[in-house]
């Protein structure tokens, strides 16, 4: 480790963690309310009580920061793929289900519609921002979903493209009531609509895809 890098590091006894907490809680606050081209890492270490020269030790330039805010917040639509192997359609129904119910619950929680309303207002000033909820975010449930598609088509209860059978089953499951909840026009869902709404996804995506041998039984 070179002399530089020793001495950007915090020294020892300091509240690294508790720091860099601040900092990206900071930093969050001030994109949400300047929104991100129009805040300064002054205006972020101000807020966080912090020197510059430590704000970028801990987490980085504004870019970085702004990356680090959306990972952490992104991580709620981490949907592990844990799930029974999917050998029938039943079973493949209640994983499709139990996805869906997962992905709205934690896609309307306030802090990632906030990440998605901050996406939106600097699309076209800073689409970095939109560039980062999508790889640090959005991707990680899309692939759990793909490989749920891709393990049912291996078990012979789809046809398709697993990529294509997964943006089917989101648009489902969404609709335009995603538009609705970052307008702010639509009430954020209980558990007993969540549970409903993923559940008539699951059944009109099955239906719109019949197991192979119906299809061919027609």
């Amino acid at each position: 480790m070179s002399p530089a890098s020793k001495s950007r590091r915090p020294k020892e006894g300091s509240d690294e963690p508790g720091v860099r907490e601040r900092i990206l809680e900071a930093a969050f606050a001030a994109f949400m309310e300047s929104g991100y081209a129009a805040t300064s890492t002054l205006e972020i270490a101000t807020r966080a009580r912090v020197s510059k020269r430590e704000l970028y030790a801990q987490v980085g330039n504004k870019e970085e920061i702004l990356i680090a805010c959306i990972s952490q917040r992104a991580r709620r639509l981490d949907v592990p793929v844990e799930f029974p192997l999917v050998r029938d359609r039943e079973t493949l129904a209640g994983v499709l289900t139990a996805f869906g119910t997962k992905l709205i619950h934690e896609v309307c929680d306030p802090t990632v519609i906030a990440v998605f309303r901050l996406a939106i207002a600097e699309a076209v000033r800073a689409p970095e921002v939109a560039h980062a909820l999508d790889s640090k975010g959005r991707e990680t449930s899309r692939a759990a979903l793909r490989t749920i598609m891709a393990r049912a088509r291996a078990s012979g209860l789809l046809t398709g493209r697993p990529a294509e059978l997964a943006g089917e089953f989101v648009g489902l499951l969404w609709g335009d009531w995603m538009v609705s909840l970052l307008l702010g026009v639509a009430e954020p869902p209980n558990p007993r609509d969540i549970a409903r709404r993923a559940r008539d996804a699951a059944a009109a995506f099955l239906q719109l895809h019949p197991a192979p041998t119906d299809a061919s039984a027609g």
